[in-house]
């Protein structure tokens, strides 16, 4: 009983933290404050549960608690003269909000993603506030100090309450570009999660699934944003190809030699239907990077890839959203339409991406495919000065000794 006790709670954290602490927040006007009265009443769901068993709507219980512990606190003490982050209230298109957004977890997303913070403070709010995770799992996987994390965090609350930063959904004129903003926070989490930055590992799996819960949220919570869709089948489209990225050795494979059997058929399956659903609603960054994808789920084998269709992909989506990393992945498009010899007159050496290893290591592919194997290796090398992922530099300098 005890352990089906803690299940149900360990999944009602994962499934409604992020709805209770919205609600709990809204009603404590102060995060801090909000937050320890959601821990309060997870840890009085252990023992309530466990004497009058598990509630029909285990939100909705912790929710009431979690509040009514907020109401008597902001009772008890003057709040507004406490040392702790206050959210101020935005009554402004309230009326808009509460019709159109009717879900508080939104108001939370949007804090934690609010212009005014620092990419790396939305993305670790994000992940303590929304997703639930302690300052010691996000340190972990970011490769810092816990210390470093919760002082990161501490700033970013701090910074709420000085620069007056509202708990509201944002005005109808704000809207699109700050969706934009969420998704990109929401996708820098997956990323992370996806080829990890440093380690031992290819990837971080815990960060990876919390990026695709993320997207999932805020493809429920905007259910006609094209670009909410396009995010969430872009993340299940790459994840599908997760377990063939690494073979028995936990060595890495590109995906012309990957196992397609060994792909998710069923996150494809949603993904594809996803991708249509996006490109009839709009045709932007997120929808296009999933149409790429969709391209590549959709090709039985490696030779049956629709390069031309890739290809011109990338070229809308370069000319909708200009950035050196798509100018790259675009010449390796290239690459497989008008040759080796093609793409690389077309590699251009962007001092935005001096230090990003990705473009060494194209270089060096599309240089081996021309033949030119010592300058291929020199490429690799450099590609490797730059790379802290064991896998992908194990991978690489495989590379350099490849027919040595």
């Amino acid at each position: 009983m005890a352990d089906s006790i803690s299940a149900a709670v360990a999944e009602a954290h994962s499934s409604e933290w992020a709805f209770v602490l919205a609600a709990t927040a809204r009603v404590a006007a102060d995060l801090d404050l909000a937050e320890d009265c959601v821990q309060d009443a997870y840890a009085k769901a252990l023992v309530h549960w466990r004497e009058q068993g598990v509630p029909r709507r285990p939100g909705a219980w912790l929710t009431t608690v979690a509040t009514r512990r907020a109401l008597e606190l902001r009772r008890r003490a003057d709040v507004a003269h406490r040392k702790l982050p206050l959210l101020m209230p935005d009554p402004v298109d309230d009326d808009f909000a509460a019709e159109v957004f009717p879900d508080d977890r939104l108001r939370l997303v949007f804090t934690c993603c609010h212009p005014a913070l620092a990419q790396e403070a939305q993305i670790a709010l994000t992940l303590r506030l929304v997703c639930g995770l302690s300052s010691a799992e996000i340190a972990r996987a970011f490769l810092v100090k816990e210390a470093t994390m919760q002082a990161r965090i501490t700033r970013a609350k701090h910074k709420i309450s000085r620069s007056g930063i509202p708990y509201r959904i944002p005005r109808r004129a704000e809207l699109p570009e700050r969706i934009d903003a969420v998704l990109d926070v929401v996708h820098l989490v997956y990323t992370a999660g996806h080829t990890a930055a440093d380690g031992a590992g290819l990837t971080r799996p815990d960060l990876a699934r919390r990026g695709i819960d993320l997207a999932r949220m805020m493809r429920l919570l905007l259910p006609d944003s094209g670009e909410a869709a396009g995010l969430l089948a872009l993340l299940l489209l790459t994840e599908a190809r997760q377990a063939a990225r690494v073979d028995g050795a936990g060595q890495l494979v590109l995906m012309e030699d990957q196992d397609r059997s060994l792909w998710d058929r069923e996150l494809i399956g949603e993904g594809l239907a996803l991708v249509q659903e996006a490109l009839s609603r709009s045709v932007g960054r997120f929808v296009l990077m999933a149409a790429i994808a969709a391209v590549h789920a959709e090709a039985e084998r490696w030779e049956d890839t629709d390069w031309a269709e890739i290809l011109g992909l990338y070229d809308v989506l370069l000319a909708r959203w200009p950035s050196p990393v798509v100018a790259l992945n675009r010449v390796v498009a290239l690459s497989y339409v008008a040759g080796p010899e093609v793409a690389l007159a077309e590699l251009a050496d962007d001092p935005a991406l001096a230090t990003y290893p990705y473009l060494a290591s194209t270089r060096g592919e599309l240089l081996w495919r021309t033949g030119r194997m010592e300058e291929a290796r020199a490429a690799y090398e450099e590609a490797l000065a730059f790379t802290s992922n064991a896998v992908e530099a194990e991978f690489l300098q495989r590379r350099i000794t490849r027919g040595a």
